[in-house]
């Protein structure tokens, strides 16, 4: 969930509303004139709330900017979990963060490696170079979609339907799986449209995405809802896994349930549903929905 870096209210109490992460902007929901004051403030939160385990980004300016280099030297000192790179075009560009990074953890005494990296991907240039990107630095967990930049690059608007957007996701997508990241797709910035958001989510999920940016709390709990597997899926899932245990014991080098073939492809879906079953308080023997 974004969170504007110069806001202290919701700096102060952004982890109550349940989101998986949250992502202190500094970039462009900060004015120009109050860039230092947000980054004053995020570093300063970062080392005095507790956020309670809750996963903590922060959105960065580009160093191509006077104010990137100065965020990096106070937000890798207050030890986020991530830094998420904007706009990001080159492997070079997350190549350099990463030594700056590196060079900040050494001066502060943090373990080096300490501080991983996200890159967001909102150009033409940037999805062109996805692949590359995705293989820039051990330091990079995750690849995120940039919509509205993105749309305006190509000369385009967002549309309901989301047309515009499949080749950009598609890409972020195959780049971040082939490189072993995480997915992350874009805002949906229509507050007011909580049924199309729910269909947006629905979307993403069925594309391979691993989770969704959110702009308001009231979006965090549509998002869980749907990535939350149901009651069926779980069950169905254990049952998958306690076949292929019960064949390995065996010796058997074919699983069957039900009178159907499972492979290695239906035994990995099974382990990634209780994985998020796991992740969402749900894998319990009377859980799911």
């Amino acid at each position: 969930m974004y969170v504007p870096g110069n806001n202290p209210g919701l700096l102060k109490d952004a982890h109550i509303y349940g989101a998986d992460a949250l992502m202190f902007d500094l970039e462009d929901s900060v004015s120009l004139q109050e860039k230092d004051t947000a980054r004053f403030l995020v570093f300063n939160a970062l080392l005095s709330i507790d956020y309670e385990g809750t996963e903590t980004v922060v959105r960065v300016n580009s160093l191509e900017t006077p104010y990137g280099r100065d965020d990096f030297e106070a937000i890798v000192r207050a030890k986020p979990d991530t830094i998420r790179l904007p706009k990001t075009e080159e492997a070079e560009e997350v190549k350099e963060a990463d030594l700056l990074i590196g060079e900040i953890e050494g001066k502060a005494g943090i373990e080096l490696g300490t501080i991983k990296l996200m890159a967001a991907l909102e150009s033409a240039r940037g999805i062109v170079n996805a692949y590359d990107i995705a293989t820039a630095s051990p330091r990079l967990v995750a690849l995120a979609l940039g919509a509205e930049d993105f749309v305006a690059d190509i000369k385009t608007s967002r549309s309901s339907e989301g047309c515009e957007l499949l080749f950009a996701r598609s890409q972020v997508l195959i780049a971040a799986r082939a490189a072993r990241l995480f997915a992350l797709d874009t805002v949906f910035s229509d507050l007011k449209d909580q049924a199309a958001f729910a269909r947006e989510v629905e979307y993403i999920k069925q594309l391979g995405f691993d989770g969704k940016s959110v702009l308001h709390p009231r979006q965090v709990e549509t998002v869980h809802r749907i990535y939350t597997p149901t009651r069926t899926e779980i069950e169905q899932a254990r049952r998958i896994i306690t076949a292929m245990q019960e064949a390995e014991q065996k010796g058997a080098g074919v699983i069957s349930l039900d009178q159907q073939m499972i492979d290695k492809p239906i035994v990995e879906r099974a382990q990634r549903v209780l994985a998020l079953a796991e992740a969402t308080g749900m894998n319990k023997e009377d859980g799911g929905r």
